[in-house]
């Protein structure tokens, strides 16, 4: 049997941190009202001319480090992010570009927060079948320039980063066991750009209802963990970890509470991060492999949920 085994990972973010003391300075908010409500306290943002390609090239790099793969050993780049370098063409031929993946196939997923379980669905499946052995997987977003930076209720909550993995077939029985993606486009106005090429040629701003999200959120999130552990007959005390979409701590923790899991098993960057959206899981997956929490053998737990809505969730054997 072949399974989607991690044998790559990496990070990166922008060197620039914008903390909530910074922002008071430019907007009437304060570290008192932000860190209760979202448990964050700062966020990366990138340069002015620092692409979300640049991002994704520096956390594969990482991967390859980590990985006894090399860029001619990919059989396929998939770029999972919100905000591309380009309308066209995909980020991820930058990327395959960069590293002289000579006719490799690239291309990026957007589904936002939940882009990085789709590509990992999408990846998964090209292996199983045989059509690739090596694929890399990344999750990049330079939120900072698509956010209003006027709006308080907003802009607190958003980061820039990436994360990328790089997925091989195995015979081992280690790898991803269960994904499961889903999505509802009657809650689109819940949380959206205002702007598109097709609606008004502009870029747009995020917008977001927060009490919708929350509401749908931890019950989205914790049906699609369920349901991804029943498919591969687990329970919940079969995790040793779970990595939900870092959107802000009050759902990490109410999502988890839901599922019956316990804090200690809960990775949570959301703090130093804030929400980077389809880099936040690659990025908490690679941190607590680096900081020796998740280590062999161990299970995992993903999940996201993004504007769409689109969510899932994948489960993971280290």
């Amino acid at each position: 049997m072949i399974l989607s085994q991690i044998v790559g990972w990496g990070e990166y973010l922008p060197k620039k941190v914008l903390t909530n003391d910074n922002l008071s300075e430019t907007i009437e908010t304060s570290d008192e009202w932000i860190f209760p409500r979202t448990g964050i306290k700062q966020r990366h943002i990138a340069l002015k001319k620092e692409l979300t390609s640049d991002l994704a090239i520096n956390a594969a790099k990482e991967a390859f480090v980590n990985s006894t793969i090399s860029p001619s050993d990919i059989d396929c780049v998939i770029v999972a992010t919100t905000t591309p370098d380009d309308t066209f063409p995909s980020t991820a031929t930058k990327v395959q570009h960069f590293f002289k993946m000579k006719d490799t196939p690239a291309f990026d997923i957007q589904a936002v927060c939940s882009g990085f379980i789709y590509s990992l669905q999408v990846a998964d499946t090209f292996l199983k079948c045989g059509n690739a052995k090596n694929i890399l997987v990344i999750g990049a977003e330079t939120l900072s320039k698509i956010v209003d930076w006027e709006d308080r209720r907003t802009c607190v909550l958003f980061g820039d980063g990436a994360g990328a993995v790089i997925v091989s077939a195995s015979e081992e029985s280690r790898g991803i066991l269960a994904t499961k993606i889903y999505s509802d486009g009657s809650w689109h106005d819940s949380l959206y750009s205002d702007g598109g090429p097709s609606f008004n040629q502009k870029v747009g701003k995020i917008r977001m209802n927060g009490q919708d999200i929350f509401k749908q959120a931890v019950n989205k999130l914790s049906e699609a963990t369920s349901k991804a552990l029943d498919e591969c007959n687990l329970s919940i005390k079969d995790i040793d970890w779970f990595i939900p979409h870092q959107a802000n701590q009050r759902i990490i923790s109410s999502t988890a509470k839901k599922l019956g899991i316990s804090e200690e098993k809960t990775i949570s960057t959301v703090k130093f991060h804030a929400n980077t959206s389809a880099a936040s899981i690659p990025l908490a997956l690679s941190s607590a492999i680096k900081n020796g929490k998740i280590k062999d053998n161990h299970l995992i737990a993903m999940c996201a949920i993004g504007g769409g809505l689109t969510w899932g969730s994948c489960i993971l054997k280290f």
